[in-house]
């Protein structure tokens, strides 16, 4: 029987991205299943007008002897007349696009025209409440929905289903699924650094405690308050050991639509060991700054899933998250009652676990220690509201002492035990994504059926 082909529409899986990251483990870890092509997207891209056929390269890389995937590079996440032209050439069994439904307006303009010979699947994640129900169109423009995180899959559930007007269609079961972020345990793993790399990083110098921060230079990520809780730590401990830690911040140090970072160590923690490294590293490299690291940081007042800190545990490195989005997924949440690990059909309930009032009611693994945030509201023209979910920087700085006090034996123990967690009860591996992405897929193939030319409305 002949593989179905799936037209993927998001960042060229080639790239640094996180989308594209995610887009590779997908296609790479499916080509047994499916034939791709996609059409992939960036910023001028370099390759544009090119077609790049990566079918020999997947083969040797997976042993598929009949993996087919081909790259369309593009500019921006392409128009109308590009999927008119890709469904009528290369006939997908179905489309699956990934990222912010805001960059899809115009592919949901012509979903009923698509929707009449192919189905639209979607990738979905979102990173806060309250229930975006300015996105119910979006929804109910999609056949299937995967969602990232445990709380998005609550959120589409609750807006999918929502039944304001008469005519809405509310989604089915079977058109939203849990489809968890998972890492590639190969790629993360524990690993003796080489020399040579920990020099071009640290130069000669040793140090007892290194807190690791990967994310862009923006606002959302907070780069300035894990700095600052940095510092405070740093000035917690005895004077004689303070330039035994520093802090290594893999990010543009200075980016126009974050900050200059190197000016505002200069002028608020002149004393402290802050190393910035902006190169853009291979997963193996970047692995070994995971475990150069004894604790990796993510204080994002917004964060889909948190990519940073999954791969940091994986590879057995402990973390401090901020309670939001898909980083609760990575804590090991349980009831506190019950001592059952919070699934996604809880979240349908409980919505979030950001409420600083629910932190007595849960526990969570050994390998991370959370921070609860205090929420406000924002919102724009598109997204009209979502809650913006900060952190004290003074109440990270206590966490930050307690992974330090514990030393670096008992912290590994702990980050051997997230690793465990994740590739068992928590199914963050590469190998449960992809399962979970096919058993999605394939259910809603079984269900979808084709729209009609035409539908009538009672107005």
């Amino acid at each position: 029987m002949a593989k179905k082909k799936i037209l993927l529409l998001s960042d060229d899986l080639r790239m640094a991205s996180g989308i594209a990251n995610v887009s590779k483990q997908l296609v790479l870890g499916t080509v047994d299943k499916y034939d791709w092509i996609q059409l992939g997207a960036a910023i001028k891209h370099p390759d544009n007008g090119k077609i790049l056929d990566l079918s020999e390269d997947v083969r040797n890389r997976t042993g598929v002897k009949d993996a087919s995937v081909r790259i369309i590079p593009f500019d921006g996440y392409g128009n109308p007349d590009i999927i008119r032209q890709l469904i009528m050439t290369e006939r997908p069994d179905a489309i699956l696009h990934f990222t912010d439904p805001r960059y899809w307006i115009w592919l949901y303009e012509m979903e009923h025209e698509i929707r009449q010979s192919v189905p639209l699947f979607f990738y979905h994640i979102w990173d806060d409440l309250p229930d975006p129900k300015y996105n119910r169109d979006y929804y109910e423009s999609c056949d299937w929905l995967g969602c990232i995180s445990k709380q998005t899959y609550g959120i589409v559930k609750r807006v999918g289903t929502w039944d304001k007007e008469e005519y809405w269609n509310k989604l089915q079961d079977w058109q939203v699924s849990y489809v968890p972020h998972g890492i590639n345990s190969e790629d993360y793993k524990p690993v003796d650094v080489p020399t040579e790399f920990k020099k071009s990083i640290f130069g000669d110098k040793e140090y007892e405690f290194v807190l690791y921060w990967s994310n862009r230079n923006i606002r959302r990520k907070q780069p300035i308050d894990v700095m600052l809780a940095f510092e405070e730590f740093r000035k917690s401990l005895p004077v004689e050991k303070r330039d035994s830690v520093c802090l290594l911040m893999h990010t543009t140090p200075v980016e126009e639509h974050g900050t200059d970072l190197p000016r505002t160590a200069e002028h608020l923690m002149p004393d402290a060991k802050i190393i910035f490294a902006p190169n853009r590293y291979t997963e193996t490299e970047l692995n070994y700054l995971y475990n150069l690291a004894d604790v990796t940081i993510n204080l994002a007042s917004n964060e889909g899933f948190g990519l940073a800190t999954a791969e940091s545990v994986m590879a057995s490195t402990p973390i401090i998250v901020n309670v939001t989005g898909g980083m609760q997924d990575q804590c090991g949440f349980r009831n506190k009652k019950t001592g059952k690990l919070f699934t996604a059909d809880d979240y349908v309930d409980i919505g979030s676990l950001h409420d600083k009032s629910k932190k007595n009611n849960v526990t969570w693994g050994e390998w991370v220690k959370p921070t609860w945030p205090v929420r406000s509201t924002t919102g724009s023209v598109p997204t009209p509201y979502i809650f913006d979910d900060r952190v004290d920087f003074a109440d990270v700085a206590p966490l930050l002492k307690e992974w330090y006090d514990m030393g670096r034996e008992k912290r590994k123990e702990a980050g051997l035990k997230g690793r465990e967690w994740m590739l068992g009860e928590g199914n963050l591996s590469r190998e449960y994504m992809c399962q979970s992405l096919v058993d999605g897929m394939e259910n809603a193939f079984k269900n979808w059926k084709p729209r009609k030319k035409y539908q009538l409305v009672t107005i």
